[in-house]
């Protein structure tokens, strides 16, 4: 698991919800509350989301800090 905050994040054009790609054929998009619970998730493999997601995924993994090196601020 990584962890990326958001400022370091203001330059990447992302989803407008957190997701995850896995295999490069199916995502998982995560859709959330107001108070920040999670509402229910969404599989998606449209290729031409799957195109749309994928780099920036790879984007934000590339820049994400490890779980165990991670400190909140």
């Amino acid at each position: 698991m990584k962890w990326l905050p958001w400022r370091q994040a203001s330059d990447l054009a992302l989803p407008g919800n957190d997701f995850w790609v896995f295999d490069d054929r199916l995502i998982r998009f995560h859709h959330f509350a107001g108070d920040g619970s999670i509402l229910d998730d969404e599989l998606c493999d449209d290729p031409s989301v799957i195109r749309l997601c994928t780099p920036a995924f790879d984007a934000v993994w590339e820049r994400a800090i490890d779980h165990a090196d991670y400190k909140p601020a």
